[in-house]
Order: C-alpha cells, then sequence, then structure tokens
C-alpha cells in the first residue's frame, strides 16, 4: 500500500519534547471545556495531570492522540505537535497518531478474546510480520504479567484479576511499539496492592516510553511522575478548564508558584 508522504508522522526523535502544544483549546458544541492550553512534555519521563473534576483533564489527554474527534460535537483549536507535525492537520491520519500514541483507560476492558490474541490481535493489524509468540511474551513481560499468565495464554482475558486486566490492557498498548503512553485514572478500579504494581510498572516503562497520566490521587502524582500539570476552572464564569501551573513534581508539591496549586495539592478544595 502506498503512502502519503504529505501524511507521514516523522520518527521518534530524542529532542527536547515528546508533544507541545501550542494554544490548544477544545470546544463541546459552543462550550468552551478547555482554553488555551500551552504545554511541553517531556520524552522518556512520565507527567501527570491533576486538578479537581470537570476542569477538562482527559479531554486534554484525549486530544494527544485525537480521541476526541470520535465524540461528533467535539471541536478542537490550536496544536498538538508530535513527530514533527501538528497532529489535527488535514493531512494526517489518526489511525497513525493512535498506534504511535497509545491509551490506557480507566476502567480495564481486555478484549473477549484469549490473553494470547489480546496482544496479537492489535500487532497484527498493524501488520506485524515477526514472531508472535516471541512478541507476545516480549510484552507481556514488559507489562510485568508473563509470569502470572504464561501457562494460560488461551483463557479468555476477562478471566483475569481487575489488576491483571490493567497490566493485559498496558501490555496491549505497548505490543504495536508506541511513542507515547496515555494513561487515565488507570489504578481508580483498582485496591492498593494492584494500584502499587501499576506504579512500579509505569516507573519500568518510562526507561522506554513517555507516559502521561490523569489522577485524581495526589499521592500517586507524588510517588510515580517527574512531571505534574495542575489545570482548574477558570473564575470567568464561564468554567472553563485552564493550566494553572506546571513543573517538575518535587517542586510542584513543595514549593508550587500559586496559591490555588497549593490549596488543591493539600486538600482544601477540590
Amino acid at each position: 500500500m502506498q503512502t502519503n508522504p504529505q501524511s507521514e508522522l516523522a520518527p521518534a526523535q530524542n529532542g527536547k519534547y515528546a508533544i507541545q502544544t501550542n494554544n490548544l483549546a477544545i470546544y463541546y458544541g459552543d462550550f468552551r471545556a478547555v482554553k488555551e492550553v500551552n504545554l511541553n512534555i517531556e520524552p522518556r519521563r512520565i507527567t501527570a495531570i491533576i486538578g479537581p473534576s470537570g476542569c477538562g483533564k482527559t479531554t486534554v489527554l484525549r486530544a494527544f492522540n485525537r480521541m476526541n474527534e470520535l465524540i461528533p460535537s467535539v471541536r478542537t483549536e490550536g496544536e498538538v505537535i508530535f513527530g514533527g507535525r501538528n497532529i489535527y492537520e488535514r493531512e494526517v491520519d489518526p489511525v497513525e497518531v493512535r498506534r504511535r500514541i497509545g491509551m490506557v483507560f480507566q476502567k480495564p476492558n481486555p478484549f473477549p478474546k484469549s490473553i494470547f490474541e489480546n496482544i496479537a490481535w492489535g500487532a497484527r493489524i498493524n501488520g506485524f510480520k515477526g514472531n508472535m509468540n516471541q512478541l507476545v511474551e516480549d510484552t507481556l513481560k514488559s507489562a510485568a504479567l508473563w509470569d502470572e499468565v504464561n501457562d494460560k495464554l488461551e483463557q479468555s482475558g476477562l478471566s483475569l484479576s481487575g489488576g491483571q486486566q490493567q497490566r493485559l490492557c498496558i501490555a496491549r498498548a505497548i505490543a504495536v511499539k508506541p511513542d507515547i503512553i496515555l494513561m487515565d485514572e488507570p489504578c481508580s478500579a483498582l485496591d492498593p496492592i494492584a494500584t502499587l504494581r501499576i506504579e512500579e510498572l509505569m516507573r519500568d516503562l518510562a526507561k522506554e516510553y513517555t507516559i502521561i497520566i490523569v489522577t485524581h490521587n495526589m499521592q500517586q502524582a507524588a510517588r510515580v511522575s517527574d512531571y505534574t500539570a495542575f489545570f482548574s476552572l477558570s473564575e470567568d464564569g464561564k468554567r472553563s478548564g485552564m493550566l494553572m501551573e506546571y513543573g517538575d513534581t518535587k517542586t510542584m508539591f513543595t514549593n508550587p508558584k500559586q496559591k490555588l496549586t497549593e490549596d488543591y495539592i493539600t486538600g482544601r478544595f477540590g
């Protein structure tokens, strides 16, 4: 199949940023859900997006791989720069964007297929021609799941515990070799032990991947992330989400620049 050179994204670069947003604004119909966001995401680091409910955290996360386009009323303005391109240019293929920027959702959602096929299916439709058995094994090892499932690969992914299902979904995301992994509250449905396993996995995966996570859990953000972006609601009466502060996590949690950031992190509101 021939490709259109104008639609191609550049290979992942060892450049300064993994993703940049320039005046990113997102609308649901006439309502501006998120107002101009300017954000530089560091490569091979974990960036946490925090903030009160309704401030647009998940909306911003989904903008990074054009998932919002699946909602008919959504309109996106501004730029999201990845692979040397604004991914919202008309010529850029959203399917390719979503292959390069994978997503793990709040609730584990394995396919109703075998554990093996949960990994193999995505790789197969993306044209993988190598040793599928080896790919499945390597991917499950990367997701810290191989030792628990290597003797039951033909069992349904739905037969696993919640924490195992979420690690299977992470394995499914990395099987197609993305550059970036987006995670939307990946531990909110899990118990503390399963949550710890996912957090350990995130730290390990950050050696190879850029990870962006939305979380309501301040302790989790402080534990796992290298950088934190704090969003809140604008005070102009329009209830738009806006980026209030962004920086390295240690500084954000010990010496925030904004009083509103300090109030949210310390639980005074939110």
